[in-house]
Order: structure tokens, then C-alpha cells, then sequence
């Protein structure tokens, strides 16, 4: 009897997750290259001696979606968005990071940083420093960065083979242990920002869904938990004699 409530707690387990998720990816809904995420489900059997396998519900990864965002113009010459399969490269004090949040500054040291304060790297595995008496910036498709018609250095731009080995950290950030490869298709456009892929009315349906679906599992425990009490209840009476 127990195997039906397992069941609906498994699922009722994976829709919480799912909610998370969902949650997650509106609450970023205007974070400038932004990923939506999603739950990856399969079903589980376990063995039950002596009657058939029990079928459970199983989360067993969280699936990017790395399809391009929408370009916002900001007009802003250190906003710089992503056009292709590339990452901005920033050196962090954990190691080397990636990002699609070309959302740029020059901090106090003339580096040119994330909206965080972390270097972002040049082709040189450098961070780029500016002139000190600023000047019309202008970055080119390919990275160039250029003050005042003077080139000062070039943004560097990687790829993946699979992106979906990216491991997901804070202030738009991600980390993986594969090797970081040329992106000669990506292009950089001045003035731009990629904002967040994620569709709000997409997700408020999906929160909906979700939201049926453990209220659906959870009709199921309590009805199956009437029926043990019933089955008790009926057991236990002393039987006419």
C-alpha cells in the first residue's frame, strides 16, 4: 500500500524542484544574458520483491537554454552584446570565468571590468587597461578595443564544444573544466545588451502546470491515506460470530 504514496512523493518531490526553477528563471527575467533553465525528468524502477516494478519520478539534470536573447540598445560604448556562440573571458581570484553579460565599466585602476569589478581578459590572457583621460571608445565586431582612433587591446572571445558542461555561478558567471576554444563566428555589437532569454508568459504557464500537478499528486496521498485508514479501520473490528 505504501508504494503508492512513494510514488506520489517522488513526483510531488521533482514538481518543488521544478517550481525552484521556474522561480529562478523569472526572478532573472531582466538579468542581461540570462539563461532559462529546466528540469530534465526519467522515470526510476525499483525492484519490489515478488510483484512488478515500481515506477518512480527522477530529476536527474537541469538543462540550459542557450539560445541568444534579445539585443537592447543602451547606447552605453562599454555595453557590448554577443551575436554567436561566444563568452566574454574574466579572470575572478577562484580561476577563469565566462559570461554573456557584456554589461561593462572601468573601474578605478583604468581596467575594463564586468558590473562586478572583475577584469575582463584580452586575446593576451590580459586584462584591458584604458587611458587614464578617457576618449570616444569604440569596439569593434571582432573586439577591438580602440580610444580615441588608438588601439589599446582586443576582447577575447571563446566557445564550447558542449555548453551544457557550463556549471552555472553567481553575477551572471560560469565555470567548467573543458578547455576553452576559439569562437571566430561570434561578433560583438557596441551599444548593445543581450538581455534574458527567458519568456515571462512561458514561464507563469509552467508555474501554473507545476502547481497542478503537485496539487494532483497530493489529492492522490490523501485519498490513498483515507483508504489505509478505511483498510485498518475494517481489519481491526472483531468479526461476527
Amino acid at each position: 500500500m505504501e508504494n503508492t504514496l512513494y510514488i506520489a512523493l517522488s513526483y510531488q518531490t521533482v514538481m518543488q524542484r521544478q517550481m525552484d526553477v521556474i522561480a529562478n528563471n523569472i526572478a532573472n527575467v531582466s538579468t542581461p544574458g540570462f539563461k532559462g533553465e529546466q528540469m530534465m525528468f526519467v522515470e526510476y524502477l525499483a525492484d519490489a520483491v515478488g510483484k512488478d516494478d515500481v515506477s518512480f519520478v527522477q530529476d536527474i539534470a537541469v538543462v540550459r537554454d542557450f539560445r541568444e536573447g534579445a539585443f537592447a540598445k543602451t547606447s552605453n560604448p562599454l555595453d557590448v552584446a554577443i551575436s554567436g556562440r561566444g563568452w566574454l573571458q574574466v579572470d575572478t581570484p577562484t580561476g577563469m570565468r565566462y559570461t554573456r553579460n557584456g554589461h561593462l565599466q572601468i573601474d578605478a585602476k583604468n581596467m575594463l571590468t564586468t558590473a562586478t569589478g572583475l577584469p575582463v581578459l584580452g586575446d593576451n590572457n590580459k586584462p584591458i587597461t584604458m587611458p587614464p583621460n578617457g576618449g570616444n571608445i569604440v569596439i569593434s565586431a571582432e573586439g577591438t578595443v580602440s580610444v580615441d582612433n588608438q588601439q589599446i587591446g582586443r576582447l577575447k572571445l571563446v566557445s564550447f564544444e558542449n555548453e551544457q558542461l557550463l556549471r552555472k555561478e553567481s553575477d551572471s558567471l560560469y565555470t567548467t573544466d573543458a578547455p576553452a576554444l576559439p569562437a571566430p563566428k561570434a561578433k560583438l555589437v557596441q551599444g548593445m545588451i543581450e538581455e534574458s532569454n527567458v519568456k515571462p508568459i512561458i514561464e507563469i504557464t509552467n508555474m501554473i502546470s507545476a502547481m497542478r500537478e503537485f496539487q494532483s499528486a497530493q489529492q492522490m496521498i490523501e485519498e490513498e491515506h483515507k483508504r489505509q485508514l478505511t483498510a485498518i479501520d475494517t481489519l481491526a473490528r472483531p468479526s461476527n460470530v
